[in-house]
């Protein structure tokens, strides 16, 4: 019997082993994370620049991309200069472009100084990293568009993917800025979302990782939307009921997502390390916009043995459940469903047909205690009666010692042992004193 702890060192237990998974399939991946300049303006972005050395030492490759929008802006302010916005992009005359120049040099000295600071005692000490700045990019003008002439603002038009790789492989953070040059040696003003976005493309890299102002996507409700695939969130994009800064990160997302960039997250950058929370845990802080699904319920497989052993094991020793062997569900494990949620199962039913009498047994019915309150099981069920009426089955019986109210609740009346089929009375285990329930669908 081990030793008591505190909850603060439980809690600090359950979140590393929750996060380990994700520790051992990050390593080796390719993240791009894109921030404005107000990120390194902030007094707390030495935490992310912290949290930044503990993805690169974990094994992620990373690609920074930053912008430098308050501080251009500064410097506009400070010449007396107005400067312009259409269809939220900066128009970059001479002037800005000087200014452009300046604050994004600025912006990206702080970062690599940050990020090679290694004093004794702090969270950065040893960590040795090496950051790899460059022309990345090549850009073209946006030149003149519905009579408004852009000047040096400029749209990405190559990605040098290969001299990134080589930087990345050699185990260097990429440092990008929102500039882009010409083979003519010109130099355009780019936006930081749209060379993270393009960035993340070239690479078919498996995160893109935008900080934002914003708390995620809301619904019309001011809802967080935890996740989206690509044809929701361009759904939310024809509504145009989101702020405009929702709907230009909502664009870059599908654009990317639908290019071969795995998932696209969307994160409060206000919140104490928001990148941990975001991607070592299951649920996440942000908005993640995806071209798959996040979350699945399917036919089980002989894989789907441990998830679902895991997921019953607290409820046998309840009581709740019948114990289940790994050798008893490795042979029915045809009979399962599970609901899976990044690559964790969360849900799972039996289904048992006696196809016969035209009548199945629900059984093993088990949501984790981190999603009981979202309707899992609801919607569990719903599938598997569902499944039902596609084999031709008209009704669905379980038996149950905990949650007689909660099938109530949905349409099950209690029965009588005898309306059982034969085969399952002779099964029936008279010390469990299970209730009958059956619903006709």
């Amino acid at each position: 019997m081990g030793k008591e702890i505190n909850n603060n060192n439980q809690q600090f237990v359950h979140w590393f082993r929750q996060s380990s998974p994700y520790i051992h399939a990050f390593r080796g991946r390719t993240f791009v994370l894109a921030f404005d300049g107000a990120a390194v303006a902030d007094e707390n972005f030495p935490g992310l620049i912290h949290d930044i050395a503990l993805l690169n030492s974990l094994g992620i490759h990373l690609v920074l991309v930053h912008g430098a929008r308050p501080q251009i802006e500064k410097r506009l302010q400070e010449k007396n200069t107005k400067f312009d916005y259409v269809n939220g992009l900066r128009i970059t005359d001479d002037i800005a472009l000087d200014c452009v120049k300046q604050a994004v040099g600025s912006v990206r000295v702080e970062i690599e100084a940050q990020l090679s600071m290694g004093l004794a005692n702090s969270p950065m000490a040893g960590a040795g990293i090496r950051v790899a700045s460059g022309n990345y990019v090549t850009a073209q003008p946006l030149g003149v568009r519905d009579g408004v002439d852009y000047c040096h603002t400029g749209e990405v038009r190559r990605i040098d993917n290969e001299a990134i790789k080589q930087r990345l492989d050699n185990h260097a953070i990429v440092l990008a800025s929102p500039l882009g040059y010409s083979p003519t040696g010109e130099i355009f003003n780019l936006t930081a979302n749209e060379v993270a976005a393009a960035i993340a493309e070239a690479l078919q890299a498996d995160k893109l990782l935008f900080l934002t102002e914003e708390n995620g996507i809301h619904d019309t409700e001011n809802h967080l939307l935890r996740e989206l695939n690509t044809d929701q969130a361009q759904q939310l994009l024809m509504r145009q009921q989101n702020t405009a800064d929702e709907l230009q990160y909502l664009r870059h997302a599908i654009h990317a997502c639908q290019r071969g960039v795995a998932r696209t997250h969307l994160i409060d950058r206000h919140i104490d390390g928001c990148l941990l929370q975001e991607l070592f845990s299951r649920d996440g802080i942000g908005t993640l916009i995806t071209s798959g699904l996040f979350e699945t319920t399917r036919q089980a497989n002989i894989d789907d043995v441990g998830g679902i052993l895991k997921l019953i094991q607290p409820l046998e020793e309840d009581g709740k459940l019948v114990r289940r062997s790994r050798e008893q569900l490795e042979l029915e494990i045809e009979h399962f469903i599970v609901v899976e949620r990044d690559g964790t199962i969360i849900a799972c039913a039996a289904l048992y047909p006696y196809a016969d009498e035209h009548v199945a047994e629900l059984a093993c019915l088990a949501v984790h205690p981190d999603y009981r309150n979202a309707n899992r099981g609801g919607e569990l069920l719903s599938y598997t009666e569902r499944t039902c009426k596609q084999q031709n089955i008209g009704r669905v019986f379980v038996l149950t010692t905990h949650t007689a109210h909660w099938f109530q609740e949905r349409g099950y009346d209690k029965a009588e042992l005898e309306t059982l089929p034969v085969e399952r009375q002779s099964l029936y285990n008279y010390q469990r004193k299970s209730k009958v329930f059956i619903k006709q669908l």
